[in-house]
């Protein structure tokens, strides 16, 4: 189970963001931040696998839903070697990184949230979806607009600022079209993240996702 000693080592890593530092609190690491993650993908499987076999909760130490702490810095001016947040991604077992359809976790000490959709999708998934939000509105206008699912979740990302090629400015989901990311957000507390009843919580939200992510699956072709 998460606990305040997990939000506390993420605050001491922040402070010292070094390989040396890491390694000589490696323990700790393991105790307060990656065993109560894999317990936690343990306690989501059945869950996931509820929603849809086709997405996986794998609770491997490398390669699993767990994302490495470790930064990917080759392309980045912040060479700091560790991220400040615990990432677990149930994605689609057809997705081979994070920009596949998935189910999010996210905790650290600035926030903590529930996400589900596909974030910063190549061009092509991309026009595939666009294209089935112009062909196919109906199914995507109730997947995020009622109520159950706008009052916990919010769409987040980034957007173009102009209409995407080959669609009208006056179209009636615009602002849809012109996504780059379609993520749904569902912000958490320190508290529920640290309740033993949060594998309840983060399943519940999911579900209210459901619809959204089917949609997704739909437009890209992909089983659900």
């Amino acid at each position: 189970m998460f606990s305040e000693k997990t939000f506390t080592f993420l605050a001491e890593l922040e402070q010292n963001n070094q390989r040396d530092w890491f390694n000589q609190h490696k323990a700790r690491y393991e105790d307060t931040v990656r065993e109560p993650a894999l317990a936690f993908i343990r306690q989501m499987q059945a869950p996931i696998s509820a929603i849809s076999s086709h997405f996986v909760a794998s609770d491997k130490k490398v390669g699993g839903s767990l994302m490495r702490i470790q930064r990917d810095a080759r392309f980045s001016k912040d060479k700091s070697p560790y991220k400040m947040n615990i990432g677990i991604q149930f994605r689609h077992f057809l997705g081979k990184d994070v920009h596949a359809p998935g189910f999010y976790f996210h905790l650290s000490n600035r926030e903590c949230f529930v996400g589900a959709g596909i974030w910063r999708p190549d061009s092509k998934p991309l026009n595939k979806i666009r294209h089935c939000i112009d062909e196919n509105p109906n199914s995507y206008k109730k997947a995020i607009f009622n109520s159950a699912f706008s009052d916990v979740f919010a769409m987040s990302g980034e957007s173009l600022q102009r209409p995407p090629r080959g669609f009208e400015k006056e179209h009636p989901l615009l602002a849809e079209l012109k996504r780059k990311d379609f993520i749904a957000i569902s912000p958490l507390t320190k508290q529920q993240v640290c309740s033993e009843h949060l594998p309840e919580l983060v399943a519940e939200r999911f579900n209210l996702a459901v619809p959204l992510m089917a949609y997704l699956c739909f437009a890209l072709e992909q089983p659900f």
